[in-house]
């Protein structure tokens, strides 16, 4: 009886090492194939990091500066300007060389594909006009820029943005002190909002705009979808925001009579056509991110270049002159910027796109590999992504002297670059480039028109930045506004 327990105990113990071993072997197998990738071909140098979290920790580090990542910039150190990572179980390339990302950008529908990480598709949508490819994304484009193409920007934004920016300078100018971040996003999302949706924030019982502050904040964030966490917070003001954009959607349709006076009106004409390209979620994710691109993305580009200008008095001075030129050679001083005006801002645009340059927005952009990609002697296979880091190219010393200073005249001799060039990247490239692009320079070009020809600030506290990757002012940047004489 004992032998027999005995020799149970060894059968049983056996079994436990066997099985101890198999799981052993198999995580090792998995770990060694999670570090080593199948490839028909040779791949990037790099670190896929830990299993399923990859490299993403060391991603969303924080940066204090209008540098390029530490992430980034230690990979290039230590692999070249293209290496491969892991972020969040996602496969990444990452290139930083300019004219790689550069021919990646004009791939657009052949080699290469627009895409974003999972957790990009949750907050945003699953239909967003970023998502989307080929025929639909030509026609979303195409209906995007009726609102944002010249001919509006000439015939309503002009004189949208003018009268926004006089109630609101006067506003400020009683404020003894203001966030100018928080100023300038509510000013600028009350103006888009307008056009988009027809949204009033004084007379509507929703606070639309609280919902993206707290879908903002989640952004980019670590994606753990836990209750206290910025990211769980990003997508209930996400599920907010769309709640009362579905419902101001049903409560359109059903109105019979109501003339088109928005945009929003136009989409949904676009929804009750018959064999229509457009569908609800379509229409209700493209109204989503409209509404976050316009204002937030302009807003944090402005309050940087607003602390720019304040440690830059000669750049201010130069800027100011050249809008008090402008007062002075019209007929009617009071009258308002006409589009050959806007057009005259020289140094005002120099301005914009080194502001633009610096502060680096969107400081990845990501595309999808269509097939085997080779490249400089390595493979990308297929449907692994590729990151592109615009900051390795804006703050590049081969292409900017002295790329951290702030140096708007590096423009003058320089005008070609402000596209979607090799060395300039901040609206984009190829058929992805930004449609927004020109709402955003004329907003910026107005908004300075009317500040520095009426009005003198002083920088209290706050104007640092930092970046997770998405560009922050964790301290705001406070100011007081005082009328000039």
């Amino acid at each position: 009886m004992n032998l027999i327990a005995i020799n149970t105990a060894d059968v049983m113990s056996y079994i436990g090492t066997c099985i101890a071993t198999v799981i052993t072997i198999w995580v090792l197998h998995w770990i060694y194939r999670w570090r080593n990738p199948k490839c028909n071909g040779v791949l990037p140098p790099g670190s896929m990091g830990l299993p399923y979290l990859g490299e993403t920790v060391q991603f969303f580090r924080p940066n204090p500066t209008c540098d390029v990542s530490p992430f980034i910039k230690d990979r290039v150190k230590r692999y070249g300007p293209i290496f491969k990572t892991n972020l969040i179980g996602w496969p990444v390339i990452a290139i930083t060389d300019p004219e790689l990302a550069y021919y990646v950008l004009k791939q657009e529908g052949k080699l290469f594909e627009s895409c974003y990480p999972e957790t990009f598709t949750e907050i945003f949508g699953r239909q967003n006009v970023g998502s989307l490819h080929g025929f639909v994304y030509k026609y979303l484009k195409t209906l995007i820029l009726r609102l944002y193409g010249p001919e509006n920007l000439k015939s309503v934004f002009l004189s949208d943005i003018e009268k926004s920016c006089h109630n609101t300078f006067q506003s400020w100018s009683c404020q003894p002190c203001f966030d100018l971040k928080e100023a300038l996003s509510i000013m600028i999302f009350d103006i888009t909002a307008k056009r988009l949706i027809g949204y009033d924030p004084a007379g509507s019982v929703e606070n639309l705009r609280g919902c993206f502050v707290a879908f903002i904040r989640g952004l980019i964030s670590f994606p753990f979808d836990i209750p206290g966490t910025a990211y769980h917070q990003c997508l209930q003001g996400r599920k907010r925001a769309m709640k009362v954009l579905k419902g101001m959607l049903r409560e359109r349709m059903s109105s019979a009579d109501r003339q088109s006076e928005d945009f929003f009106d136009l989409v949904i004409a676009e929804l009750k056509k018959e064999r229509s390209l457009m569908t609800e979620p379509i229409a209700l994710d493209l109204m989503f991110v409209l509404l976050f691109a316009s204002y937030e993305t302009t807003s944090l580009t402005l309050t940087l270049a607003m602390k720019f200008l304040s440690d830059n008095p000669k750049a201010l001075q130069e800027l100011t002159e050249e809008h008090e030129a402008i007062i002075r050679n019209r007929k009617d001083p009071d009258s308002g910027v006409t589009w050959e005006e806007y057009k005259s801002m020289t140094f005002t645009n120099q301005v914009i796109y080194e502001s633009v340059r610096l502060s680096n927005i969107v400081p990845v952009m990501f595309r999808k590999s269509l097939q085997d990609v080779q490249i400089r002697g390595f493979t990308i296979p297929k449907g692994w992504s590729v990151m592109l880091s615009a900051p390795s190219v804006h703050v590049d010393p081969e292409i900017y002297e002295d790329p951290l200073v702030f140096n708007p005249w590096r423009w003058k001799a320089n005008p070609e670059m402000t596209g979607g060039t090799k060395q300039f990247m901040a609206f984009g490239g190829g058929l992805r480039f930004c449609v927004g692009a020109d709402f955003s320079r004329v907003f910026m070009a107005l908004f300075f028109h009317n500040f520095v020809t009426k009005y003198r600030f002083k920088a209290l506290r706050g104007g640092n930045i930092v970046r997770t990757p998405g560009l922050g002012f964790p301290d705001g940047f406070h100011i007081q506004v005082f009328p000039k004489e």
